[in-house]
């Protein structure tokens, strides 16, 4: 029988007065869930504090989780593309995800994506809200599922609420769309081409929305 994680979220983990950089180092020694154990390092979000926006895909991949940095794989790629043509810099972004430890199973000798599940996300949940608490931002930007519902709760569809503008307690405005790795999975070119449209969109929504408030 499986051993029960350590602690049931990760709120005790989280500094006093805490700043981007604290959050970093105590993430280290997170034990909320079992994720750690084969990743190799936690992995939070990146950009000032202050950004305006605010996105959050599911975990960090492989390479980054060796590289200790989100979106910096192929995934990471789309996403700078689709912000260069939505016309937001991406240095002006702060960009993390929903669980801060890369979940894996190994094929051959790779190591492949697995889905969190929602007990994992929930452990976390307090890293991500303190990162929110620190930046502040105007807009959340949710790359998938996953991310959409550690925030939003389970019910929440993509298919049905992408590109919506909700209120939210955590920032003025939060928003979901395609996670750029969904794009990259998709059947064949055309798909990928009709997706990755759907993403920019969504993108230049969000550009405009910051724009209407003055954040950019």
């Amino acid at each position: 029988m499986p051993r029960a994680a350590t602690h049931p979220s990760a709120l005790e983990f989280i500094p006093e007065r805490p700043t981007i950089p604290k959050l970093w180092e105590a993430a280290q020694g997170c034990t909320a869930c079992d994720l750690y154990k084969k990743a190799t390092q936690a992995v939070l979000g990146v950009g000032p504090k202050g950004a305006a926006a605010f996105f959050i895909g599911e975990q960090p991949g492989d390479q980054e989780d060796l590289a200790g940095k989100p979106f910096v794989g192929p995934a990471g790629r789309v996403l700078d593309e689709a912000l260069v043509e939505a016309g937001i810099p991406r240095e002006e972004v702060y960009v993390t995800n929903a669980v801060k430890h890369f979940k894996w199973e190994p094929r051959g000798k790779k190591r492949i994506h697995a889905r969190p599940t929602m007990g994992e996300v929930k452990a976390c949940r307090p890293w991500l809200e303190t990162e929110l608490a620190i930046v502040k931002p105007q807009v959340i930007v949710c790359l998938g599922a996953t991310a959409a519902q550690s925030l939003m709760g389970s019910k929440f569809k993509i298919t049905v609420e992408r590109g919506k503008l909700f209120e939210t307690p955590w920032a003025p405005w939060l928003t979901a769309t395609y996670h750029p790795s969904a794009i990259l999975r998709m059947p064949d070119e055309e798909a990928r081409h009709a997706a990755r449209a759907l993403f920019v969109a969504d993108l230049i929504g969000v550009a405009q929305r910051l724009r209407a408030v003055g954040a950019a």
